[in-house]
């Protein structure tokens, strides 16, 4: 078979005698592959310009909005007559789609040879000459400058090289200049045969979200021409400009140089035709201005802490220990015409307004449901973008509420898990407008159901692959895991406060503790076996447990099931489930990087305790065991099983002791305790500088945040919502005049009514109005950013939900045409 020609517009293109998809009928890609828009671009994509030609050009945007296309993977088609085709810069037939890098499927009604071969009595399969299956394993990594590739193109010598500094964790510094010089020669090569014709250093500023400033390979050659360069010190350093980045008071706005250092360990990858380079992000002066440097200061820490443990008990060959982890991204999907009729999900990211809706998650038939169409095919689109960018996408289902899902990648080293997840949020957003949805990732846009949550599932391994948190079969005899074990209990007591603050943001203050979340009070749950083995430690006796047991499903045909030492409990925001800790306060919009590293740099502090007590004993089994003994006598009361949720929970912990930190406001300032400024300087994860100008970054944007969402409130309240119900009940005033016109004796008590108490709230609404105003005017008069936080907190926030509780109840009195924004019903259940 002859190959197609390749568009750089189109794909893949083919003569139109060959390709016809029924006699008269021939497909035109339209998404997301780009159209052609100026001549010259039509010209290169060698598009007719006739009429016919133009007409469909001009309206294929127009046409896939109205009409629903056939879909053949990730990209669509749209269906014209044999006379409109342009005849040129058309995409194959769906037959021969195997040949076309987006084709998964064949639309079999429209497909003639698809026709032939289901009459034959077999499967269609594009011709095996020249075509290849499009399967996950060819997708998955090939946007990546991964390991393969390195073999593949770099001298054996550089790839040796460079897998020894990613794997020691060392950066590339000035000396590896002729390494640089290599690696980068070849990813450049590789990403220009992919397409790539720019390449960014992409960090994770202070804002939460990634970072890019691309630059062409183009050089000048002196002679009005230009080659195609980058070079090693390209490859290893860029300087952005720092200066409208939050520092949080590091540099003044005028000192604008800032620096972005390659960070090897995280692999390069294309998107959106430009070469991705994952970096570290710095001041002129060396602080820290971004979210992966202190994590990969707190991953080096603890390794360091946990190799000098394991030498204790006697393993001599594990040079390095990383963090593992796993992340399960909640969010909704809401139709995006409906999306662009709600200010506030435009402005702030969730529903400052809106009636509960006649049903909402009550009979739990959202969770683990059947995907709508619409929702499977986002989802399918969406892991192969993501698949192709090296993340490890396996699990999607629906969540509890109406229009929630979920997606959980594999685990993997903690630093590229941040990455992995940024880029996973952002191909959300992407995708989904695809499919005519947006993506929301706020912790709470819906009042009423639950909010969604990112849950951070944190395990140790060695370079060995070896799971230090996994007890094996018998954990009550594995000394080496309750070591381990204890430390992570011991540091999560300590520093609750720290570990609490790490997850402080406004969004996820409407979601803590909100019976759907786990509280904001830090408790561990280790399962009941686990906790037996700890209760006889602590007593200085063995444990005799009859381990596991088997969980009979009360039906003869089903197998029993060996049953886990640990059960799940969905109320606990530290749970131990097996061989890992799932950490559940996380929120859904948060960048994962800022709890793990809290949550290494505690480790990091019990390990090394441990480590000082236990190297200079001269017993080792006698001071283990004390040890042991002592940490968990010391430390018990972090320990809970019981209900998260409940209001007794609330007073015990206040009973033990345990700190209660209702929202961000009293959170943050916790960063600045003495005990954990010390931690976290003694380690070298932060100095005060850089704690001090976080502290600052997150006070400020928790006021602003506030601010905007009160902003937005008055301005929907002011232009919209009160015209609307004045409107409406000016209309049930002039049906009750007609009625009496008719005849006095008419009923117009249920006008009335509603006329008294659409008066009543709309004389409330002007009060709150009012209110929210005035409190809004004082933040201005703060001293600092603390008391900015608290104010917004106590005053703001409290004015906003009076405002929202008396708008709710006129949205529920007023028709639904006279009311101006689409109800909680359309936007939970426009799936």
């Amino acid at each position: 078979m002859k190959k197609p020609v390749v568009n750089p517009f189109f794909g893949p293109i083919c003569p139109l005698d060959k390709f016809f998809c029924a006699p008269t009928r021939v497909p035109i890609s339209v998404g997301p592959l780009r159209l052609p828009r100026s001549p010259a671009e039509k010209r290169a994509a060698g598009v007719l310009t006739t009429a016919p030609a133009r007409g469909i050009l001009a309206g294929i945007e127009k046409q896939q909005r109205r009409c629903r296309p056939r879909r053949a993977g990730s990209a669509f088609f749209v269906w014209v007559s044999k006379k409109q085709a342009p005849g040129r810069g058309l995409s194959p037939c769906p037959a021969d789609l195997g040949q076309h890098p987006t084709a998964r499927r064949c639309p079999r009604s429209r497909c003639a040879v698809a026709g032939k071969k289901r009459k034959q009595g077999g499967k269609h399969r594009p011709d095996e000459e020249g075509s290849t299956v499009n399967t996950v394993r060819e997708v998955f990594g090939s946007m990546v400058f991964g390991d393969e590739v390195m073999r593949e193109r770099l001298p054996r010598e550089t790839y040796l090289a460079l897998r020894r500094t990613i794997r020691e964790g060392r950066s590339l510094g000035r000396e590896n200049q002729a390494l640089a010089d290599v690696v980068a020669s070849a990813m450049k090569d590789w990403a220009v045969e992919k397409g790539a014709t720019h390449y960014t250093h992409w960090f994770q500023p202070m804002t939460g979200i990634t970072a890019e400033k691309h630059e062409s390979f183009l050089a000048p050659t002196g002679e009005g021409a230009a080659i195609l360069e980058f070079s090693g010190k390209e490859l290893i350093r860029g300087e952005p400009d720092a200066s409208s980045f939050p520092s949080g008071g590091l540099r003044a706005t005028f000192e604008a140089r800032g620096y972005t250092a390659w960070d090897p360990t995280s692999y390069a990858f294309i998107k959106d035709d430009t070469l991705c380079i994952p970096t570290a992000f710095c001041s002129y002066g060396g602080e820290a201005l971004d979210k992966k440097t202190p994590l990969l200061r707190s991953m080096e820490a603890l390794s360091c802490q946990a190799v000098r443990v394991l030498r204790l008990f006697g393993d001599q060959t594990t040079q390095r220990v990383s963090t593992s982890v796993g992340v399960e991204q909640e969010y909704f999907l809401v139709d995006e015409r409906l999306y662009d009729r709600r200010p506030d999900l435009k402005y702030t990211g969730r529903t400052l307004f809106g009636a509960k809706a006649p049903k909402g998650q009550e009979l739990d038939d959202h969770y683990f449901g059947a995907l709508k169409a619409r929702v499977k095919g986002f989802m399918e689109e969406l892991n192969t973008e993501l698949w192709k960018l090296g993340v490890y996408a396996k699990t999607e289902h629906n969540e509890v509420a109406p229009s929630q899902h979920e997606l959980a990648p594999i685990y993997t080293t903690a630093n590229i898990a941040a990455d992995h997840n940024q880029l996973t949020m952002e191909t959300m957003k992407k995708v989904a407008r695809r499919h005519g949805f947006v993506c929301l990732l706020h912790e709470k846009p819906y009042a009423g159901v639950n909010g969604s949550g990112k849950h951070n599932n944190w395990s140790l391994r060695t370079d060995g692959g070896q799971n230090l948190l996994d007890p094996g079969d018998t954990p009550r005899e594995n000394a080496q895991f309750l070591l381990f074990l204890c430390a992570v209990i011991k540091g999560v007591d300590d520093y609750q406060d720290l570990l609490r603050a790490s997850v402080a943001t406004a969004g996820n203050d409407h979601r803590l503790g909100a019976s759907e979340a786990p509280p904001s009070i830090l408790s561990i749950f280790l399962g009941d076996e686990l906790t037996a083995v700890l209760q006889a430690i602590e007593r200085g006796e063995r444990y005799d447990g009859g381990g596991r047991g088997e969980l009979k499903g009360g039906v003869h045909v089903l197998p029993r099931i060996p049953l886990d030492n640990t059960d799940r409990n969905r109320t606990s925001p530290f749970a131990f489930t097996g061989n890992k800790f799932e950490f559940r306060m996380p929120g859904s919009a948060l960048s994962i990087s800022g709890p793990n590293t809290i949550l290494n740099a505690i480790v990091t502090e019990s390990l090394a305790q441990f480590a000082d007590e236990l190297e200079g004993a001269e017993d080792f089994d006698q001071a283990l065991a004390e040890l042991l003994a002592r940490t968990v006598k010391e430390h018990r009361r972090i320990l809970f099983s019981g209900n998260g949720y409940s209001d007794d929970w609330v007073e015990e912990a206040q009973r033990r002791g345990l700190a209660n930190l209702p929202s961000a406001a009293d959170a943050i300032p916790c960063f600045l305790r003495e005990k954990n400024i010390s931690l976290l300087a003694k380690h070298k994860i932060y100095s005060e500088v850089e704690l001090r100008s976080r502290v600052d970054i997150l006070l400020e944007n928790y006021a602003k945040v506030l601010s905007i969402e009160a902003q937005t409130m008055l301005e929907m309240a002011r232009r919209d919502i009160l015209p609307a119900v004045s409107r409406y009940t000016g209309q049930l005033c002039a049906a009750v005049n007609a009625k009496r016109a008719v005849s006095p004796a008419l009923s117009c008590r249920c006008e009335e009514k509603i006329i008294d108490r659409l008066a009543a709230l709309s004389g409330c609404f002007a009060e709150v109005v009012e209110t929210l105003e005035e409190a809004l005017l004082e933040t201005k008069n703060c001293a600092d950013l603390e008391a900015c936080a608290r104010h917004c907190r106590e005053k703001v926030f409290p004015s906003m939900q009076k405002l929202r509780a008396v708008t709710d109840e006129m949205e529920t009195l007023t028709a639904a045409d006279c009311w101006p924004y689409p109800s909680y019903g359309q936007l939970l259940f426009s799936e």
